[in-house]
């Protein structure tokens, strides 16, 4: 992206939704970028940032290692949002009082506006809202010159403004759609506080993203691991129209897919995106390597490294190619962040904590900074086929996350029978489309069930299905009661040593999307 563009600078201080808050800005239409707590003043000279928002994140102001923010992003005299932690930094550095709460809040809120605000301009933004809180510590004591302009049930000084220096603070999540109108706010923000125009389309990300990889590639050869899913197609894609034939794309069955997925991807992706591809099937060398294996995370690791090591093999049979491409997108990254990022680990993906240190190529991913939206957005764009843009994600590590416990053979032949099922029935259904992701977890546990007046002890799965516009956040889909009925029937009736079948109800947060 060119200096001269009109960009938002967020400032991390280890927040899981961090780039969650760059997504929004990018949805107004605006350029965002997202810098350490660290940023020095060169740089920040040379970003020429409109304004900046100081992120969320699991620090306390109290701490003696706490996370601070440098006096020149101060001193650089443009509007400042802090948001929940970066709020509490703002007001602990002009000299106001934070403590910890004696009621913490992570969950919905009611929040109040107490003083008209620029922050809040607008006749569509109520007196009275709903917002999303997560944070132990508040404001109780304002430094000078600022003034409260909103509270909430558990805080009364839930959002505070300093109109001399152009500062603003909210202890809630605008960013989240569990807010109401937290893209008016941030509109607000950016928009008619910090004057940033609309100019960051997908056009120019596409642009962006091509130029980049022909100013780190050049004429060299890139390998892709292929999956056949939404983000390594449109890494496909990106990858060609810089490239050209210097693209050559891998396709690894780890025999931890779906139903006929080999198959099926070989058929699509010849005939939409005519790449050179290689097809292997390694299924007995991963189930091998992950024979005795429990912990998530290990699997994770051994699968990563799996696939680095046969991805090193074969590609030496292709001759001269020095870089590996993916479709890493950034849910995948904030939630298996390192500590560079100071955020807590949820979990490693295998695009991203699972490589091992070491290996023989230049690593390169397009997509990285980008949310599933903005991919499906980018594909549109490039004029891939919607029935690749829209099929629901499935994880790198495949079914070996979506089997508690050890993984065998057993148990992935019953997952993918219970998986095809669950997927052929909401589609026939016309419900697929209505649904972010559908997936089915096999449970190591035995329920007792009467089969042809018989006793069976046999597994149980659960299928879960949510709606999300980020995969940041989710609800669950609300199926019908009806077409649950049906979906159990039939994998009880048609998949052996299945007894039942259970339905998982939990949004994310608190849970994740994937069970491991």
């Amino acid at each position: 992206m060119s200096q001269s563009t009109e960009s938002i600078l967020i400032i991390d201080f280890g927040s899981q939704y961090t780039q969650l808050i760059a997504r929004r800005i990018r949805e107004l239409g605006v350029y965002s970028i997202i810098k350490t707590n660290n940023i020095s003043l060169k740089e920040l000279k040379q970003l020429k940032p409109k304004g900046v928002i100081l992120s969320g994140g699991p620090e306390s102001v109290h701490k003696s290692t706490k996370l601070s923010m440098p006096k020149h992003l101060l001193d650089y005299n443009i509007p400042i949002l802090g948001i929940c932690y970066g709020m509490q930094l703002l007001a602990d550095y002009f000299g106001g009082k934070i403590s910890q709460s004696s009621k913490k809040e992570f969950g919905p809120s009611s929040f109040t506006k107490v003083k008209n605000s620029k922050l809040f301009r607008g006749k569509d933004i109520p007196k009275e809202f709903n917002v999303w809180m997560s944070h132990s510590d508040k404001v109780i004591k304002l430094p000078r010159n600022f003034e409260v302009i909103g509270s909430s049930v558990n805080s009364n000084i839930s959002a505070f403004s300093c109109d001399k220096l152009n500062i603003f603070g909210l202890q809630f999540h605008p960013e989240v759609t569990h807010t109401d109108h937290g893209r008016k706010i941030l509109d607000n923000f950016c928009i008619k506080i910090c004057s940033c125009r609309k100019s960051w389309t997908t056009k120019n990300k596409i642009q962006e993203i091509i130029l980049d990889i022909k100013d780190k590639v050049g004429n060299e050869r890139v390998l892709l691991a292929l999956s056949g899913g939404v983000d390594s197609s449109v890494v496909a894609a990106l990858i060609k129209r810089a490239v050209g034939k210097n693209l050559y794309c891998m396709f690894i069955n780890t025999g931890l897919l779906r139903k006929n997925e080999e198959r099926d991807v070989e058929a699509t992706i010849k005939k939409s995106l005519k790449v050179n591809l290689v097809v292997i099937n390694a299924e007995k060398k991963f189930l091998k390597n992950l024979k005795g294996i429990t912990d998530p995370e290990a699997k994770r690791k051994i699968i990563g490294e799996t696939f680095i090591r046969i991805f090193e093999k074969e590609s030496k049979k292709l001759k001269k190619i020095n870089f590996l491409a993916q479709g890493t997108i950034y849910p995948d990254v904030i939630e298996s962040s390192s500590t560079k990022s100071k955020s807590d680990v949820i979990k490693s993906h295998h695009n991203v904590g699972g490589l091992p240190k070491k290996f023989n190529f230049y690593l390169i991913e397009p997509i990285r900074k980008l949310f599933k939206d903005e991919v499906r957005k980018i594909g549109k764009e490039l004029s891939i086929p919607d029935y690749l843009i829209d099929r629901h994600p499935f994880p790198g590590p495949g079914l070996a996350v979506r089997i508690i416990g050890e993984v065998t053979q057993e148990k992935i032949s019953i997952l993918r029978e219970v998986d095809h099922i669950f997927i052929n029935e909401i589609k026939n259904a016309g419900f697929y489309n209505k649904i972010s992701q559908a997936l089915a977890v096999f449970l190591p546990i035995k329920s007792v069930g009467v089969m042809g007046d018989q006793r069976k002890y046999n597994y149980v799965v659960a299928i879960r299905a949510v709606k999300t516009s980020d995969f940041m956040t989710a609800n669950i889909s609300e199926i019908p009661y009806k077409m649950l009925n049906m979906i159990s029937t039939r994998i009880v009736n048609e998949v052996p040593k299945v007894a039942r079948v259970v339905y998982d109800i939990t949004n994310k947060p608190p849970g994740t999307i994937e069970w491991e």
